[in-house]
């Protein structure tokens, strides 16, 4: 990066890490549904998009992921035959998105994630594969939301990502296969409209990104980073470029480990 691009913006948590601002295109992969926190079983709809949440900007074709599951309980369910190819209608743009669902019975948590094929982003020459956790809980028994799950790239968290309250903090630990990142850039993203899982279209705008371009926050040696939360929603950290594969199709591969946490307010 430039270094005169580099601004700090503010030091949250000493030796844990720091935050600069940089520009950036935000690409994000998202594997959404509304409700997070569920008390009766059912089959969840879920959502896979590649998008600009915070902007509410362009949208990304998906191909079909390379993998799509979710870990139960010691389980590996393959989520790939719910996939449904779908348009999700952006603000500027449409491109495909798909849709899926996930059948929760039992308490616990069910942590997905998505492996997407490399997505070829012209402007900047490169491919692009974003390894994405989300997590959902039933009835609010602890199963494994802190741990590792072996993906190639994975931020595991150590705040309980289904309820995170605002005005704390989220601290989570950065993994390339399996060992810990030092100094990996993490992009923080809001979900500044989230999508109408019955239109396929970003639902109401209820913030906008700050001036200077995306956040970034810098782990620490041990791959740790912190960042405190200032509102209620879905937020993501997208640690950039940390996976073990560099390159594809003769062309430099960026494989990013994202995660998606879920904020609430105090009243």
């Amino acid at each position: 990066m430039n270094p005169f691009l580099k601004v700090v913006a503010c030091l949250v948590a000493p030796l844990t890490m720091s935050v600069v601002v940089q520009p950036s295109l935000a690409h994000f992969q998202l594997v959404y549904t509304p409700l997070v926190n569920l008390e009766k079983p059912g089959d969840i709809p879920l959502k896979l998009i590649f998008w600009h949440p915070f902007s509410n900007g362009h949208v990304m074709d998906m191909d079909e992921p390379e993998a799509f599951v979710v870990h139960h309980r010691g389980k590996i369910i393959d989520l790939v035959p719910s996939l449904k190819r779908v348009v999700f209608i952006g603000k500027d743009n449409e491109a495909t998105a798909f849709d899926a669902v996930l059948p929760v019975r039992r308490s616990g948590d069910y942590i997905l994630l998505v492996t997407p094929s490399p997505y070829y982003e012209a402007s900047e020459d490169i491919y692009i594969q974003q390894f994405t956790k989300s997590f959902i809980n039933k009835s609010g028994v602890p199963s494994g939301w802190n741990e590792p799950i072996g993906a190639e790239a994975e931020i595991v968290p150590l705040v309980k990502p289904t309820n995170v309250l605002v005005g704390s903090s989220f601290t989570g630990r950065v993994l390339s296969a399996g060992k810990p990142v030092a100094g990996a850039e993490i992009e923080v993203e809001f979900m500044a409209a989230e999508p109408d899982m019955i239109e396929n279209r970003p639902g109401d705008v209820t913030a906008s990104p700050p001036p200077g371009g995306a956040v970034i926050v810098i782990s620490d040696d041990n791959g740790y980073f912190t960042f405190g939360i200032p509102k209620e929603g879905f937020w993501g950290f997208a640690a950039l470029g940390v996976g073990p594969q560099t390159g594809h199709k003769g062309k430099i591969l960026s494989q990013d480990a994202v995660i998606w946490v879920r904020s609430y307010d105090v009243n």
